[in-house]
């Protein structure tokens, strides 16, 4: 069970739910009343009988939900919306690329981190929303400016997308096969890497993704980037799905939220970029 999103592609992201630890414990070694905490003195044959006394590591904090997820999805996205309207409405047109691309950075640098910790802290989840809050705002600011009305059709086409991705999978049981999750992951690390050789190269003057106006390999290459999103949101719901499946701790949920949050972001860029092609046009 992998997915490409790099939040939620570690093979050990889900912790499960202690209380499987506990019933793993029980099975082996028998139910409550069957084993010693320690014996009364003075009372042969009379023990504690309540385990949680004797292993308070085994007490559950209980299990990842839907709501759970929704709820943390909520607040996450709620943080960055809230952040990106501060920016978009407030920030001098000055430091709208300068934002942009500082604040593009450390979201990218806090997405890697946060692939790399076992244990899910909200505070870094909620730190990325504000982080990546101000890059939207400013991003779309900027768009704003040379396409007016651009960013409420990107907005409604990445509502759209994400709401007719979510009624596929689940009404039309969307299979994720190990095939599916490989391609996907291919071809978005593929994705990235042109698109990163790409900006490295534009600081020089030299970058050739969008120069040129060559309007059919932008619509092409744009097409791809939300095509590659959508088909990572598929793989997001699978995972999460998964996860519930397996028991993970409640605490994972804003794993999970973190996870669907990037990939909205990315395909709210990736709308934005498409609909300027045509505005261009």
């Amino acid at each position: 069970m992998r997915s490409s999103n790099p939040v939620l592609s570690k093979p050990d992201t889900w912790q499960v739910d202690p209380a499987q630890t506990q019933g793993q414990y029980q099975a082996q070694f028998g139910q409550p009343g069957q084993y010693a905490q320690y014996a009364q003195p003075g009372q042969p044959g009379q023990y504690v009988q309540d385990p949680n006394q004797a292993y308070p590591a085994l007490q559950a904090p209980g299990r990842m939900t839907i709501d759970d997820v929704i709820t943390k999805s909520a607040i996450t996205i709620g943080a960055l919306m809230v952040t990106a309207a501060l920016t978009f409405l407030f920030l001098p047109a000055a430091l709208l690329m300068p934002a942009a691309i500082v604040s593009g950075i450390v979201a990218f640098g806090t997405v890697m981190v946060v692939s790399f910790r076992r244990a899910m802290n909200p505070a870094f989840v909620l730190a990325y929303a504000a982080i990546e809050g101000v890059f939207i705002g400013a991003i779309s600011k900027v768009y704003e400016n040379a396409w007016n009305g651009i960013v409420p059709a990107a907005l409604m086409a990445t509502l759209v997308a994400a709401a007719a991705t979510l009624g596929a999978y689940k009404f039309f049981r969307i299979k994720v096969t190990s095939k599916f999750r490989k391609m996907v992951m291919i071809g978005t690390i593929a994705y990235a890497g042109v698109l990163f050789v790409n900006m490295i190269l534009s600081f020089f003057g030299m970058g050739f993704l969008f120069a040129g106006g060559n309007l059919g390999f932008l619509l092409l290459f744009s097409a791809i980037g939300v095509g590659l999103a959508v088909f990572n949101l598929i793989l997001d719901f699978d995972y999460i799905e998964q996860g519930i499946a397996m028991g993970a701790s409640a605490t994972e949920s804003w794993r999970a939220a973190f996870g669907l949050t990037v990939t909205l972001v990315w395909l709210y860029i990736e709308m934005l970029r498409l609909l300027s092609y045509f505005r261009s046009n």
